[in-house]
């Protein structure tokens, strides 16, 4: 069965090109121009995944992530956004956002992103895919994972430092995941994009840098050590010093 994308962008002629692109590679597209409709049809029939523009009238795509995560809506969100600052990509993910695409985009970079988070949501429900697990070595099922100060539970997706639970949105959870799985090994970028995105966006590409840079905002403490460091032009590794 085809899997189903609702997309939303109020630019028509946007709209009508990525839908046709969406179509072309095989998804059921349903295609609004703003988040009002975006919302009302959410509800009346939950896609598979969303594709929401940031910048919309009335209702923005913001908000529309907004509203669905408040709902308990987990269903994947991938951004178009023309804002390209650091600050602007932290309030997508603050929104609940699980990825994002800034435009001028290339249509094959829409379909990676979403074959990533599709398949990401595959794994989370149980569903076979064929995608490399290393270099992590998987725990038994129900163990806790313990490293540098932090304590994971894979099954039900929480997290702690110390006494504290940590509030992770789900590419949040996966990342510090693998580098709690290889804690005190520095795992490079191409490594890390391929485990968590499923292709590797290359150089130029921030998202990255922002996702590791939300977590350690949402990981560090005053006065305790921080956990995710920097090895430039490597990647990063999780450990306590």
């Amino acid at each position: 069965m085809s899997q189903t994308v609702l997309l939303a962008e109020d630019d028509r002629a946007i709209r009508h090109a990525l839908e046709r692109a969406l179509t072309l590679e095989g998804y059921q597209v349903t295609a609004v121009a703003d988040g009002v409709e975006a919302l009302a049809q959410a509800h009346r029939t939950p896609p598979d995944v969303l594709v929401l523009d940031v910048m919309m009238p009335g209702i923005d795509g913001l908000q529309v992530c907004r509203v669905l995560r408040a709902e308990g809506d987990r269903t994947p969100i991938l951004m178009l956004t023309a804002l390209v600052e650091t600050q602007d990509r932290i309030a997508g993910l603050d929104a609940g956002a699980d990825d994002y695409v800034v435009k001028p985009f290339d249509v094959e970079e829409v379909f990676a992103r979403l074959r990533a988070l599709l398949r990401r949501t595959s794994e989370a429900n149980g569903v076979p895919v064929d995608v490399p697990k290393q270099p992590q070595t998987p725990e038994p099922s129900g163990r806790l994972i313990e490293a540098a100060g932090l304590r994971m539970d894979p099954q039900a997706r929480r997290a702690w430092r110390g006494g504290r639970e940590l509030e992770l949105t789900r590419t949040e959870f996966e990342l510090l995941e693998l580098l709690a799985r290889n804690a005190g090994i520095v795992l490079d970028h191409s490594t890390i994009y391929d485990r968590i995105w499923g292709y590797d966006f290359g150089p130029g590409s921030k998202n990255l840098a922002v996702y590791v840079g939300y977590l350690r905002r949402k990981l560090d403490e005053p006065g305790a050590p921080q956990l995710i460091h920097t090895v430039r032009g490597v990647g990063y590794v999780l450990r306590e010093d």
